[in-house]
């Protein structure tokens, strides 16, 4: 297990884009079987630094399991993640039972609905269970 607060991972991160190491520091998160990241969506981060979480989340998604701690809810977190985008995208990777509406428009030209509500129910069905 990895215990970490997300200003620090995110500040590991960055210096690993500076010292070209991220992709070895992504892999090392990826090699712990918990990543729990604490304070999530207490501060706002800057665009750089705010993708850098993304990549970790998505190299960990349905492979090892995460544990976040945050007082602020999902929907606060556009905060922290300023870039429309990301927010809900992060969102996805740690919510595989729906996909939340952060108060923008849903213009189905311009972005796909996520596969992982689709991917539960048909879990839920094959399972027999709620």
């Amino acid at each position: 297990m990895k215990y970490v607060l997300a200003t620090k991972l995110v500040k590991e991160l960055v210096e690993a884009v500076d010292e070209k190491q991220l992709t070895k520091t992504i892999a090392r998160c990826g090699r712990v079987d918990l990543l729990a990241i604490d304070e999530l969506g207490f501060m706002e981060l800057e665009k750089r630094g705010a993708e850098l979480p993304f990549q970790a989340l998505t190299e960990r998604e349905e492979k090892q399991s995460v544990a976040i701690a945050s007082n602020e809810s999902f929907g606060g977190w556009m905060k922290t993640f300023t870039d429309l985008r990301l927010c809900p995208a992060i969102v996805d990777r740690l919510t595989i039972v729906g996909r939340l509406n952060f108060g923008r428009e849903h213009h189905r030209d311009r972005h796909r609905d996520s596969f992982r509500p689709a991917q539960t129910r048909a879990r839920t069905e094959r399972s027999g269970t709620d």
